[in-house]
């Protein structure tokens, strides 16, 4: 159970890094950090925005939400109003999602809608890769356009 966070922020940002590579950025309105065990865990909230970059260094991912959780092991939790946004037009919207930090890959179990060049496609939870280019929608339904 939470108790008094072991340090907190209000308008926020800090580098998400591996090795000295900064493999993102992340700004929230409010951020407080609960250590438990010897692990920490950071809640956000009051808006959360989460930039993901590739091995090159460029900006495949766009994350916004309403709040969010990160845990120790780097894996992000977000919630309220989430929406994905990739650099070749991809959009996801949904109400919940996860992203592993050990697969760089994205998860939902809740209703999903996934707007592309192509179409747009719903479900009830779905899996993609960080950069969106490769997706799995579950219980789907949608529309797409015919080239």
């Amino acid at each position: 159970m939470k108790k008094t966070p072991f340090q907190e922020s209000w308008n926020m940002s800090f580098f998400l890094t591996d090795a000295a590579i900064r493999k993102g950025t992340l700004n929230a309105g409010h951020a407080a950090e609960y250590r438990n065990n010897g692990k920490s865990t950071i809640y956000l909230d009051q808006g959360v925005h989460v930039v993901l970059y590739n091995d090159s260094g460029k900006p495949p991912t766009i994350l916004d939400a309403r709040k969010a959780v990160i845990h120790d092991n780097q894996d992000i939790e977000a919630s309220g109003n989430v929406v994905v946004s990739s650099g070749k037009g991809n959009v996801i919207r949904t109400a919940y999602l996860k992203r592993t930090d050990r697969d760089r890959m994205i998860r939902s179990n809740s209703h999903v809608t996934i707007t592309g060049q192509d179409g747009t496609v719903q479900g009830y939870g779905f899996e993609s890769d960080q950069a969106l280019k490769r997706y799995k929608i579950f219980r789907g339904s949608g529309e797409s356009r015919v080239r």
